[in-house]
């Protein structure tokens, strides 16, 4: 069994990246590890460069990327964890599945529809080829599994859909080129919702800081966060019914249950009748006693770009070893002479 997954090289990491997808990764690294099978995971910073960028920021943002993951438990001797740009096999293979990838059915991936929007005659060509890439990140490691929420399953089905039509066109059932990958649904992902605004997600591009908690807060910051976080003046009801149509309670109700391991239940059976003024520095105590550690760990690292350059390098040549059988049967295949 293998896995693999990938995440955008993105900045300010914060609680939201944190619950809905690495501690995924972290518990997926762990399950497969006891199981024999393996863990690939990779920052895309080759399909960042989709859409419009600044080089300097790709740069910081990836080994910051790496410096969270790593704090947050992903370890570099169970998993494989490297970034696109260093291992051109993934590029390479994308070129040579464009010739079975189809216009038609990039036409119809949603993900092109909306960033793209009504200016497709503007977009990248990069933009509209992205989910052959993602084909290829997945194929070129034989991956026999994939973890996928909502807005990947369209990719992940055209992913198969690529390596059908190519081991069909190019290869034989007995002997195919490419595994055909299967979806691993997680865990529902904990929607983290904005401090400030209940009803939107917390996010790094919120131009109030105080609507997120960052990785990189200390602990005065944290508490200090949770205790400004947008509220009302009711107490917190005894059931998972009373908070409905309370957005803000309702959220940090959900932090403290899934930082617990608990469920809305669960905490409003403790806190029911409570107001703000007591659960508040709960919840900021809690908050800070599982965040300290990933902190610390995450502020060290990303202050060493030799640690995290090294990290990156080793996961990448573990890669580039997995990818050369793949790439050279694909080329093979394909009948193209390369001496």
């Amino acid at each position: 069994m293998r896995i693999v997954s990938g995440i955008q090289p993105t900045g300010n990491l914060h609680l939201g990246n944190y619950l809905g997808a690495i501690r995924n990764w972290v518990k997926m690294q762990d399950d497969m590890a006891a199981q024999g099978g393996q863990s690939l995971y990779f920052l895309a910073d080759l399909h960042a460069i989709s859409m419009p960028f600044e080089p300097e920021t790709l740069s910081s943002n990836t080994r910051e990327m790496v410096a969270a993951l790593v704090a947050c438990g992903i370890d570099p001797d169970r998993s494989i964890l490297f970034n696109q740009a260093q291992v051109p096999h993934h590029a390479e293979l994308q070129w040579l599945l464009n010739g079975t990838a189809r216009m038609g059915w990039l036409n119809r991936m949603t993900q092109w529809k909306d960033k793209a929007g009504k200016n497709r005659e503007g977009a990248s060509v990069a933009l509209f080829t992205y989910p052959v890439l993602q084909a290829a990140d997945v194929l070129l490691y034989q991956a026999t599994h994939v973890p996928v929420g909502e807005d990947q399953k369209q990719h992940l089905e055209l992913a198969r859909d690529i390596a059908q039509k190519f081991n069909n066109d190019f290869a034989s059932e007995e002997n195919p080129v490419f595994t055909l990958p299967e979806p691993i649904i997680p865990p529902e992902a904990a929607r983290i919702m904005s401090l400030r605004d209940g009803t939107a997600k917390m996010s790094k591009s919120d131009p109030s800081d105080m609507a997120r908690i960052n990785l990189t807060d200390d602990a005065d910051t944290i508490m200090k966060k949770v205790k400004k976080a947008k509220t009302d003046p009711e107490p917190l009801p005894s059931e998972k019914a009373g908070l409905e149509g309370r957005a803000e309670a309702a959220n940090l109700v959900g932090i403290y249950a899934v930082m617990t391991g608990s469920t809305v239940d669960g905490v409003l059976a403790d806190f029911g009748g409570e107001g703000f003024g007591k659960f508040k520095p709960a919840l900021g105590e809690l908050l800070v006693e599982k965040l300290a550690p990933i902190n610390a760990r995450f502020v060290e690292l990303r202050q060493d770009r030799g640690a995290l350059d090294a990290i990156l390098h080793k996961g990448a040549e573990k890669a580039r070893a997995l990818a050369v059988p793949t790439l050279d049967a694909t080329y093979k295949a394909l009948g193209l002479v390369r001496g």
